[in-house]
């Protein structure tokens, strides 16, 4: 019993792993191309992260949790703690990247280390939690 829990979360870790990181990879690809395009840094966080957000909703609820899509009070949870995720991308882009010295690339790329774990601990125990996670 034990292992089969053990191997259902590492399975689950394992397909949060790849969603997680294709979205790491769109937003900064994403934001780094905005960039590139003259956009200022804040306009091309937002369009980044929003465009990457699509891909993880669905990624997340369809295979890594198992889960129907569009089901609102999983939806209004999703989205909270999206709205998490973009005031953390936010600070980390524009605030405490420039305030550091650091290159866009290197804010961007630590949000998009950071934001997988702080979803996935949010998504495990209060989105998902209690409907089959």
């Amino acid at each position: 019993m034990i292992r089969a829990a053990v191997q259902k979360d590492l399975g689950q870790l394992i397909r949060f792993a790849i969603v997680g990181v294709s979205v790491a990879a769109i937003y900064v690809f994403l934001f780094l191309g905005f960039l590139q395009i003259g956009l200022a840094a804040g306009v091309a966080n937002a369009l980044a992260f929003g465009l990457a957000v699509l891909v993880q909703y669905v990624g997340q609820t369809v295979w890594t949790f198992r889960q129907r899509l569009g089901q609102p009070d999983q939806a209004l949870r999703f989205g909270c703690t999206v709205g998490l995720g973009f005031v953390t991308s936010a600070l980390l882009t524009g605030v405490i990247g420039p305030m550091l010295g650091w290159p866009e690339w290197l804010a961007a790329t630590t949000a998009a280390v950071w934001l997988p774990v702080q979803n996935y601990l949010f998504f495990k125990i209060w989105v998902y939690a209690g409907h089959g996670a």
